[in-house]
């Protein structure tokens, strides 16, 4: 039987908010804390997805942690190989080697309301922790839809983030379905190879140049002996971005230019006006993510790529089926459908004080305070929680105000001491989300015309954060007591238990 383990933190997940949460905690002093990965090794996102052509739409001194800055990048925009090795990097340079306990799957925690700690299960073994930090990241559960005759096409059938390195693609007939930021990289790559390429879009993206480049070795030379040129180009980047926020969250009207740039853009492509209709999209730019390439429409122009206006529909034997009608015999379907968002499964198997799971508590909407807590779930945070994605920027800079409000908790804890816990106010959630969908109601991504991955089943944007990185700073910079209830363990044991054992007398 697997040993049990106790630890004062437990971290789920060894992405960017998995591996910046641990080094955060023994940057805080804290080294009595695991981090539980189901694979077999770190890298979250950045390790599941290889696929052809997978890079960062994010410039690279702005996709790495500000503690840890790298001044080796080789180009502006990094690929997964580099990003992947970049975390790896850092796990050693931090010393968390041995606080990952890998192939350990999290399969179930439970609050424990009476020892005040977490208890949980996981395929190599079980575990308690006082805090329990997920940190899974809503990219990490392929989406397929559900396809009448999928099951029995008797291809090869898998997802972009499970990318089948096995398969060859050469000459064979693949099917292509969505038209997100992971299908834009790799159409260009498989084009290239494979016999005849279908493409099923249902809604086609905007899609601006990928300014890209080599990192000169002068650059690099000179960020390694001055590193303060890192920091002010990471400042630069950042602060591009942040003028860019308004445009998207108050005033959509002004993305009117970076509109017409993207037809241009189109235009420069695609001259035949039939399929440039096809990938105009009718929406206004910026409720999807504004996609990055400088080769997804030279590739779709080729010869051998047919593109139906149209999503999947029925898969017939061989014959992959349109809703449109559309027909075409494949050999291979690979799926570039997204993730689990607003329905994460790990939310299945967390349990709270009330004996319902996290997704239980959430039928009705997802909803946390600053996107870290949850009512009815003690001494739970979440890294990239809800309402902290964002539409324009470094993802990196939200988790690392994240780990401020982490850190302030656990200090929080310390100021209380003993055996406490902090139980968040549903009180403070609903004041936060009313606030936080207030602000939604203006911004392009519920304005402007799209149903994206962004929105829930009841059309709310439970995934982005409506305004700038630094507001979000500053919002959980510290944790407000006012906002939490503190919970004791209780001071005394049970009756039976307090009974005094009489002392024998020395004979």
């Amino acid at each position: 039987m697997a040993k049990h383990e106790h630890v004062r933190v437990a971290v789920i997940g060894s992405g960017f908010g998995g591996i910046g949460a641990a080094v955060r905690l023994r940057r805080e002093g804290i080294t009595d804390f695991v981090v539980l990965e189901r694979a077999d090794s770190v890298g979250g996102a950045w390790r599941d997805n290889s696929y052809p052509g997978c890079a960062c739409d994010v410039p690279s001194h702005l996709y790495s942690f500000s503690f840890a800055p790298n001044p080796d990048w080789p180009r502006t925009f990094s690929g997964q190989r580099h990003i992947r090795a970049y975390l790896e990097h850092v796990t050693d340079t931090f010393g968390i080697r041995p606080h990952l306990r890998l192939n350990h799957e999290m399969l179930k925690a439970r609050w424990d309301a009476e020892a005040l700690r977490w208890e949980i299960e996981t395929s190599g073994g079980t575990f308690s922790a006082e805090v329990l930090i997920s940190a899974a990241g809503p990219l990490s559960d392929p989406r397929i839809p559900d396809i009448p005759g999928l099951a029995d096409f008797p291809g090869k059938v898998f997802h972009s983030a499970r990318w089948d390195h096995d398969y060859d693609l050469r000459g064979k007939r693949v099917a292509m379905v969505g038209t997100g930021a992971s299908a834009i990289q790799i159409v260009p790559e498989i084009q290239r190879e494979v016999g005849r390429l279908t493409l099923f879009q249902r809604t086609p993206p905007w899609v601006m140049p990928r300014m890209d480049r080599a990192i000169s070795g002068v650059e690099r030379r000179l960020h390694r002996a001055l590193p303060v040129t890192a920091t002010l180009r990471r400042g630069v980047l950042w602060g591009i971005r942040e003028l860019q926020v308004g445009a998207f969250t108050k005033h959509p009207g002004e993305l009117g230019l970076v509109e017409r740039l993207a037809k241009a853009n189109i235009a420069r492509s695609i001259k035949d006006p039939e399929l440039r209709a096809r990938l105009t999209p009718s929406y206004r730019i910026g409720c999807k993510r504004i996609l990055l390439s400088n080769t997804y429409y030279p590739a779709l122009a080729r010869p051998n790529v047919d593109v139906v206006a149209s999503g999947l529909r029925e898969v017939r034997g061989s014959t992959v089926v349109a809703a449109d009608g559309t027909e075409a015999e494949v050999d291979a379907i690979v799926f570039g459908t997204g993730f689990h968002v607003t329905d994460i499964p790990i939310a299945e198997r967390v349990v709270g004080a009330e004996g319902h799971t996290l997704a239980e508590s959430w039928k009705d909407g997802v909803q946390v305070l600053r996107g870290a807590t949850a009512g009815g779930f003690p001494n739970l945070m979440m890294i990239i929680g809800p309402n902290t994605g964002l539409g324009n920027s470094s993802m990196i800079l939200m988790i690392e105000s994240q780990l401020n409000y982490m850190a302030d908790y656990l200090r929080q804890l310390n100021v209380l001491g003993g055996r406490a816990a902090l139980a968040v106010r549903p009180s403070a959630v609903n004041a936060w989300n009313r606030k936080v969908q207030s602000r939604m109601e203006r911004t392009v991504w519920k304005a402007g015309g799209c149903d994206s991955w962004y929105l829930d089943a009841n059309g709310r944007n439970t995934t982005l954060w409506p305004g700038t990185t630094a507001e979000f700073r500053r919002e959980t910079r510290r944790v407000d007591l006012s906002e939490y209830e503190v919970i004791r363990a209780p001071r005394t044991a049970p009756a039976e238990r307090r009974t005094p054992k009489k002392k024998e007398t020395a004979r």
